[in-house]
């Protein structure tokens, strides 16, 4: 027995079994979902390491797997003949892999929109992941249908036994010499895109802050929002708050409702009253939606209800010059 091949009779038969590939495609897929997960690790550059293929390669190549399970074309050198068997090169499935996951992503993020979890990190990661993992079970079950001779395999040995043989036991000096500066140029790219991702700019700065409802079919929607109220008769509306200011934050929201003149933006507040004050606190990419019920005291037409977020303290007078960010509806009270 191979010492080698001693650990792997431990594994059940359908581990043993199961290719290569496809087993690095959900040990890359699990190892991304505990990276984004651990509350330290996630916040580091390796977060980027991983989560780059995460998106733009694995789930095409699973797809691929499930597509194309048979071997690509091979070479009869007596007739110098290409013999396809429908199968495609490992150039091309590389490609269609890129591909095939720059279009899924953004497909599973479409259907994410559309359902209550909406596009966030959590909803995507878990999609992807299923997908991706899902895949890779159909593929390996259709290579398993195949002769052994016909079945897609990365040839990880070849790989290694050419490197070590071009490497080591070059043909001339020539091909030393360029095996040496092919390698130096391995190591300065991959030095130079570990030094930026492990000293990435930050990108914009901002807070998404923003109104929503509840439809009637219990979605939250960015519509329909209440034009009626009865003085001091309480109606529900959600506020929501996403950090992108890669840092954590402190927020307040000051909800006002006034009474204004004029038009445009010639308008004058001549009366004033605070309806609610509340705060959170938001570490950077995260999102918090909360109801709350607002209850106007004033009563009048095209009253303007006006929810103030502010970073940190509120001034001691809140006004929509002063404040961060600032949302309003124009609303009827009887």
């Amino acid at each position: 027995m191979a010492p080698n091949r001693g650990w792997r009779l431990l594994l059940p038969k359908p581990i043993r079994r199961f290719p290569a590939d496809l087993a690095a495609v959900v040990g890359l897929t699990l190892l991304t979902v505990l990276v984004v997960s651990l509350p330290i690790v996630r916040e580091t550059p390796i977060r980027i390491v991983f989560g780059l293929p995460f998106v733009l390669f694995l789930p095409g190549y699973a797809f691929i797997a499930v597509l194309f399970p048979e071997r690509g074309s091979t070479v009869d050198e007596s007739e110098d003949a290409v013999d396809r068997d429908g199968g495609i090169d490992g150039i091309e499935r590389v490609a269609l892999s890129f591909g095939l996951s720059i279009a899924i992503v953004p497909l599973i993020g479409l259907v994410l929109n559309f359902t209550p979890w909406g596009i966030r990190l959590t909803p995507i990661i878990l999609s992807v992941s299923a997908l991706t993992i899902g895949c890779t079970i159909v593929a390996a079950l259709r290579r398993w249908e195949l002769p052994p001779e016909e079945r897609f395999s990365v040839p990880y040995r070849d790989w290694v036994a050419a490197g070590r043989a071009e490497i080591f036991q070059p043909e001339d000096r020539t091909d030393a010499v360029l095996n040496v500066v092919l390698a130096l140029s391995i190591v300065l790219a991959l030095g130079s895109v570990g030094f930026a991702v492990a000293s990435p700019q930050d990108g914009e700065q901002f807070t998404e802050f923003y109104l929503l409802t509840e439809n009637d079919d219990g979605e939250l929607v960015a519509s329909g929002y209440p034009e009626e109220f009865v003085q001091g008769e309480a109606q529900s509306l959600i506020v929501g708050i996403e950090n992108q200011e890669h840092e954590t934050v402190d927020y307040t929201v000051v909800v006002q409702l006034e009474r204004v003149e004029g038009e445009g933006n010639e308008t004058t507040v001549t009366e004033r009253e605070e309806l609610d004050r509340f705060g959170t606190t938001l570490a950077h990419n995260e999102t918090q939606q909360m109801e709350r019920d607002i209850a106007p005291t004033m009563a009048g037409e095209e009253l303007r209800l006006t929810f103030l977020l502010y970073e940190g303290e509120v001034p001691a007078e809140p006004t929509r010059d002063n404040a961060y960010r600032e949302l309003h509806l124009w609303i009827n009270v009887e």
